[in-house]
Parts: C-alpha cells; sequence; structure tokens
C-alpha cells in the first residue's frame, strides 16, 4: 500500500514539478534569455575602422608671421573680436533674424529627432492591446464551437517584432545618425560664423561708401563755389571761357561719381538688410573705419590645426563617419536577422470573464529571416555604401584643401594690403602737396587753372582709392578671423 501509493504519487509530483515549471521560474527564464540577448544585440559591429587620412596640403604657410603671444581665433568669441558697438548690434540682430541660420538649425534639430528614432529601434517597443473578435462561423464547424458566432476578447501586453542586433546592423544605423546630427551640429556653426563674418564685411563697405560719398560730395561743393566764381569771371571778362568749361567738367564728375556711390551704397544697405533679416539701424559714424573698427592680431598656427577649428572641416569629418557606418549596417545585411514577437495576457470568451481565472495567455515567436535570393540587392547595397564612404573622403579632403587656401588668401591680403596702404597713404601725402603747390603757383599767376583741376582730380582719384584700401585690408582681417574658424572653441550658444 505504501510502495503504491509512493509509486503513483511519483508522477503527480513530476507533473506538478512539471506545472510549476510552465509558472513563475519558466517565465523568470525567459525574462533573463531576453536580457542576455539584448545585451548580445549591442556589442556587435561590423563598420570596418576609419584609417588615418593624411593631410592633403602643405605642413606650413607659405606666409607664416612670427606672432608670439597672439591669440588664436578659435579662441576669440565675435565679440572680442568685433569691438565696434554697432557692429555688434548688427551681428547680434543678424544671429536672431537670418533666415539661413535658422534654416540651420533646424536641419540640426531634424538630425537629432532622427538620431532619437534610431535608437529606439534598440530598445524593445512594448505596448498595450485589446481585441474583440466576433466571426460567424459555417454550418460545419457550429457543433466543434457550440455556436454559431464565435466571440473572443483578449487584452495584452507585448513585444512586437524587436530585432536582435546581433550583427550591429541596427547599431551602426544608429551610429550613422549619430554622426550625421554631429555633421548638422557643425554645420550650423560653420552658417553661424560665416554670418557674422558676411555681417562685418557688409558693414565694412558700408562705411568705405560713406566715406567715399562724403569725399564725393565735398568735391561737389567745392566745385559748385568755384564754378560759381568762374562764371562771375568770365562775364566780366576776367576769365576765358575754357576755364569755366573745364570747371564745370570737373563738377559733373564729381556730382556722376557721388550718385554713382549712393546707388552702391543703397544696394549694399539692401544685402546688409536680407542678413539681418530687419532693416538695419546704422548710428552716425563717430570715427573713420580704420579708427573705429580696431580687431586684434591673430595666429594661424598650422594647417593641421583647422582640422579641429574649422565647423566644416568638422562636419566632413562627421559626415564621413557617418558613411563608414553604413557600410557596417550593410554588411549586417548578410547575415540571418532575428526578431522576437511575444504578449502576455487574458483571453476569453465572455467580456465580463476577461480577467477572471484560468483566461492567462502568452505568446512567444521568434523568427530567423535570411533571403536566399536577392538578385544582388544587398551586394549592390554594400557597393552603394563603399562609394559613398570613398565620396566622403574626398569631400573631407576637399574641404582640408578650402579651408587651406582661404587661410592662405587671408594672410597674403593681410600682408600685401598692409604694403599697398603705406603705398596709398604716401601716394595721398604727394597729391595733397601737389594740389597745395599748384593753388600758390597759380594765385601768383605762375601757373593756369587748369594744373589746379588736374591736381583736385588726382587727389579725388588718390582719396578714393585710400578708403577702398583701407576697407580691403579690414576685411582681410574679417576673412582670416573667418577661414581659422574664430570662435569655436568657445561654447554655442544655448
Amino acid at each position: 500500500m505504501h510502495e503504491n501509493d509512493r509509486g503513483t504519487s511519483s508522477p503527480r509530483r513530476r507533473q506538478a514539478r512539471a506545472g510549476h515549471e510552465t509558472g513563475p521560474s519558466a517565465r523568470h527564464r525567459l525574462v533573463g534569455t531576453l536580457a542576455v540577448l539584448a545585451v548580445l544585440s549591442g556589442c556587435a559591429s561590423l563598420a570596418p575602422a576609419l584609417d588615418p587620412i593624411a593631410l592633403p596640403v602643405a605642413s606650413n604657410w607659405r606666409t607664416q608671421p612670427d606672432t608670439p603671444g597672439v591669440a588664436a581665433a578659435a579662441d576669440l568669441a565675435w565679440r572680442e573680436y568685433f569691438t565696434d558697438p554697432a557692429l555688434q548690434a548688427l551681428i547680434e540682430t543678424a544671429l536672431e533674424n537670418n533666415r539661413d541660420l535658422r534654416v540651420a538649425l533646424l536641419r540640426t534639430e531634424e538630425a537629432r529627432a532622427a538620431f532619437r528614432i534610431q535608437r529606439a529601434q534598440q530598445a524593445p517597443m512594448v505596448g498595450v492591446g485589446a481585441q474583440q473578435i466576433r466571426a460567424g462561423l459555417p454550418d460545419g464547424l457550429q457543433p466543434l464551437a457550440g455556436r454559431s458566432v464565435l466571440e473572443v476578447n483578449a487584452a495584452t501586453v507585448g513585444i512586437s517584432s524587436w530585432e536582435l542586433d546581433l550583427w550591429g546592423r541596427v547599431r551602426s544605423m544608429k551610429t550613422a545618425a549619430f554622426e550625421q546630427w554631429l555633421a548638422t551640429g557643425q554645420g550650423h556653426r560653420a552658417v553661424e560664423l560665416a554670418l557674422v563674418a558676411q555681417v562685418a564685411d557688409a558693414y565694412l563697405g558700408l562705411r568705405e561708401l560713406d566715406e567715399r560719398i562724403a569725399l564725393a560730395r565735398r568735391t561737389v561743393e567745392n566745385q559748385q563755389s568755384l564754378a560759381q566764381i568762374f562764371q562771375k569771371r568770365f562775364e566780366l571778362g576776367h576769365g576765358s571761357r575754357l576755364e569755366l568749361t573745364q570747371v564745370r567738367t570737373l563738377l559733373s564728375q564729381g556730382k556722376a561719381l557721388q550718385v554713382q556711390l549712393e546707388l552702391q551704397r543703397e544696394q549694399q544697405r539692401n544685402a546688409l538688410a536680407l542678413l539681418l533679416g530687419s532693416d538695419p539701424r546704422l548710428p552716425p559714424p563717430s570715427a573713420p573705419m580704420d579708427e573705429a573698427l580696431v580687431m586684434p592680431e591673430l595666429r594661424p598656427g598650422l594647417p593641421s590645426d583647422l582640422l579641429a577649428s574649422r565647423p566644416d572641416i568638422l562636419a566632413a569629418e562627421h559626415a564621413l563617419r557617418a558613411r563608414q557606418a553604413n557600410i557596417g549596417a550593410a554588411r549586417a545585411a548578410f547575415f540571418p536577422r532575428i526578431a522576437l514577437t511575444g504578449a502576455a495576457g487574458t483571453v476569453s470568451t465572455s467580456l465580463s470573464d476577461l480577467f477572471s481565472s484560468g483566461t492567462r495567455a502568452w505568446l512567444f515567436q521568434p523568427t530567423i529571416e535570411l533571403p536566399i535570393f536577392d538578385a544582388g540587392m544587398r551586394q549592390a547595397n554594400l557597393d552603394v555604401s563603399v562609394v559613398r564612404r570613398d565620396i566622403a573622403i574626398a569631400e573631407y579632403e576637399r574641404a582640408i584643401q578650402a579651408a587651406f587656401r582661404d587661410v592662405s588668401d587671408a594672410l597674403a591680403a593681410r600682408q600685401k594690403l598692409a604694403e599697398q596702404l603705406a603705398v596709398a597713404r604716401q601716394a595721398h601725402a604727394a597729391q595733397s602737396e601737389r594740389l597745395k603747390l599748384a593753388r600758390m603757383l597759380f594765385d601768383a599767376g605762375s601757373a593756369a587753372h587748369l594744373e589746379v583741376l588736374d591736381a583736385e582730380r588726382d587727389l579725388l582719384a588718390v582719396e578714393q582709392q585710400l578708403v577702398q584700401v583701407r576697407r580691403a585690408a579690414l576685411s582681410s582681417q574679417v576673412g582670416l578671423y573667418a577661414a581659422l574658424g574664430g570662435g569655436t572653441n568657445q561654447p554655442p550658444k544655448k
């Protein structure tokens, strides 16, 4: 009796243990297995390593001034470099209202959102669902179901097609999205730096035209007074018609120049308004252009420094890394794709008994997918990714070469325009002395008034040229600041 009881109780105990294994312990093992798979899914990546790229430019600048102790452009914020209050106000307005900068910022936000979408695909998507199914059964199935209309109600919590990223496909796509986000961020900073330089240069253009218009207006006023004097002398018979015609000719030339410069100023103002996104408010100048817009000296550093200071180069580098990550995703497509779908909940034929005991149900559905024949689509996708990576390398090298040229041009312009400015000042001093001597000789009756008119005409041309050279010298400093990645090391404005 005891032996029979023990013999008959063993299957029951085994059945109880089996039922217990299908209960909490089985679910715990399932959760543990999913956790291990989740860890393993983020450990692999088939993206190739990015080989170092040789700098496709010279190791030093051809024009390398000795500037010890001078600050680097990347360490100077634009407010520290452009100290003129009027220019600072214009730049601040442009940074707030410029539409190109706004588009660049929105593209950065778009890339950030795309990265978040891609990152979310690494985690399982858990959702809650409720269903009610009503189906009319044919006559042959009604005896099995016991009714003519089958009604099933379900409430579940589960995972929908979560890919186990064993080969790093999803991870590579997340890396590509992340690098693209960084690339657009650096692109935004590049647009911001270019905008600052464009506003400064446009402001210099306005100041130049203001000074040139003032010189032309002064010449016109002098020639008008002189034309009235020669008109009276001609009427009194003390002067010739030739002298009167010469004075009027110079007056007409001055008026034509003044009108031409005023037209250029209106166009320059409109260009500045486009950069600002609003009508510019310009206070009257209180000092000459080269005295009000004094900019500190800049240290050019080495060409290799541009790799970390130019936003456009950094953007090209991040774009290259994104293309490199896409190769990993294309390689992972050659391996099986494993996805899990699971759910747990309650199912009942009666809505009132949906949460009663004995209605629990679960679903675990792993799927493995590996296309056998795709007409070469995966290989073509990998080839496209490799070619796009090679294109990104060429674009990266081109960005470095363009930056090298920008800095070289700015350094050469700074040096040569300084020499040209010294020559222009000497020419202005000589021409002013010539006009003074011509007037003295004319007053003494030793020279014709034509010599005075020629000296005045040449002095006006020299003055106009001097203002242009001064503006070009200042513009070269603006260009050098932008070419060296001005303010890159400063934290971005939030």
